[in-house]
């Protein structure tokens, strides 16, 4: 887990921020003062720090920032989920479990302010529940605050894609950090989740470099929540990372000069989600086609969120585990991924330049409207999905993942294919700047987009007729 904290000094219309940093943890040297910029609270997530009175509207993110942002009537037409929404599939009857350290002091209050903007209906039900332990009282630090936009997002918007949906918020007692602790926890939480029968999918915005881990089997001995998801029939998805093809090492800030992967999206029981950069208008029709997210390049996105033209690793990750051998479902695929695991198996919306308005109001952020990005945007966004095909199923799914890459061969077209874009990062480390080559989009399987992206309205129903 990465985390930097930033004091903010707010003015404009769409407040901007100017910044005095503080990191624990964070991502790299960084100037003692930077303009508009962002936090990185989490490998997988990136976290805006621009706060506005109202949800900023994609008009005024370009016109400020020079950076799109998006509201959820833009999202849900972009994934063409009002087909869906009007034949009655929202995700009623399904719960969708959100796993996330410490959680959001605030997330009921947020949600309803979340739902209320926009027009959402409440949920039928947001229960949250420590089965793990008793999460410390709140306290206003770089790494609970991480973890209070790390849940608001991942509530706010699996809701935005699912709005009919039960929500079960699984908050644990100890933080996620590169694979060194926090695991444990969630594996406790997860079994418990999973053989009280309280959820139909897990959505996990967290992810550890594999070569973080003591040794494989200390990651091997973490599978059991996984292994037990798959015999109760439960879909378990997790982010792929937000450092394209390279990610760091345990002391969370020094990145790996060489590909590497993240585990759990790399295990084969899971589905791991990638990322994806939309092109969208005010009402959310496409401008251009979806591609791979990778902002490392950009240089309004690096101004927007580090305050320098960069470049800085900012794209979805994505390579080959050094754990787990290929998977019988990506036989098909093997000459993409060789004798080896690949991931991701799908991506959705992701990028920075085409972030979500999130709200928060938790102690020690402004109470307001921030645009967040990364795979932990991806990955509640497609655990949503997958609650709307368990209810048009009319049963859990479970594991997903052979009827992904069934679908992909045979060419449905609820999968969308993306062939732009790739994952190769660059970014300043020890005096130098350092660049991973990592992979490109191709048409079908690669690692960089798996299958690609969906069009939801014809997807949800080939999943739900594909998945056993």
């Amino acid at each position: 887990m990465r985390v930097s904290r930033f004091a903010a000094v707010v003015s404009g219309p769409l407040l901007t921020m100017a910044l005095t940093c503080a990191t624990v943890g964070g991502a790299g040297a960084a100037p003692s003062t930077i303009p508009p910029t962002a936090v990185l609270l989490h490998p997988d997530e990136v976290y805006a720090g621009t706060v506005s009175a109202g949800p900023p509207t994609t008009a005024q993110c370009e016109a400020d920032f020079k950076v799109a942002c998006y509201q959820p009537a833009q999202i849900e037409q972009a994934y063409d989920l009002p087909t869906l929404f009007s034949n009655g599939i929202t995700g009623k009857g399904e719960t969708i479990v959100i796993v996330d350290s410490y959680g959001s002091p605030t997330i009921g209050h947020d949600l309803a302010v979340f739902d209320r903007t926009f027009g959402l209906p409440a949920p039928p039900s947001l229960t949250v529940i420590q089965p793990a332990g008793p999460v410390p009282p709140y306290v206003a630090d770089n790494t609970r605050e991480g973890w209070a936009g790390e849940t608001n997002l991942d509530v706010e918007w699996t809701h935005a894609m699912a709005p009919g949906a039960n929500i079960l918020l699984v908050e644990t007692p100890t933080s996620e950090n590169e694979g060194t602790t926090g695991f444990p926890q969630i594996v406790q939480a997860e079994q418990y989740v999973i053989d009280h029968k309280l959820g139909d999918v897990i959505s996990q915005s967290f992810s550890a470099t594999e070569q973080t881990f003591p040794s494989p089997q200390s990651l091997l001995a973490l599978r059991t929540a996984y292994v037990d998801a798959d015999q109760h029939h439960v879909t378990v998805l997790a982010a792929s990372g937000d450092s394209g093809a390279a990610d760091v090492m345990s002391d969370g800030k020094t990145y790996y000069r060489f590909p590497v992967t993240s585990w759990p999206d790399s295990d084969p029981l899971v589905t791991g989600v990638g990322g994806t950069q939309l092109h969208l208008d005010g009402k959310g029709n496409h401008t251009a086609p979806d591609s791979v997210w990778n902002d490392t390049y950009n240089v309004p996105t690096n101004r927007f969120i580090f305050g320098n033209a960069g470049p800085n690793p900012l794209a979805g990750g994505g390579g080959l585990s050094i754990i787990f051998a290929r998977p019988t479902y990506q036989d098909g695929v093997k000459a993409v991924v060789g004798a080896q695991r690949g991931v991701p198996d799908i991506s959705m919306s992701a990028a920075c330049n085409g972030g979500v308005d999130t709200y928060q109001s938790f102690a020690g952020q402004t109470a307001g409207w921030y645009p967040v990005c990364g795979t932990s945007e991806a990955t509640p966004l497609f655990a949503g999905v997958v609650a709307l095909a368990d209810q048009d199923a009319g049963h859990r799914l479970g594991l997903i993942n052979p009827a992904l890459y069934s679908l992909s061969a045979g060419g449905a077209p609820g999968i969308v294919d993306m062939t732009t874009g790739d994952n190769t990062v660059s970014f300043p480390q020890n005096g130098s700047e350092h660049t991973v080559t990592g992979f490109s989009a191709q048409p079908g399987y690669d690692l960089a987009s798996g299958v690609g992206t969906v069009d939801a309205a014809l997807f949800v129903p080939e999943l739900a007729q594909a998945a056993h």
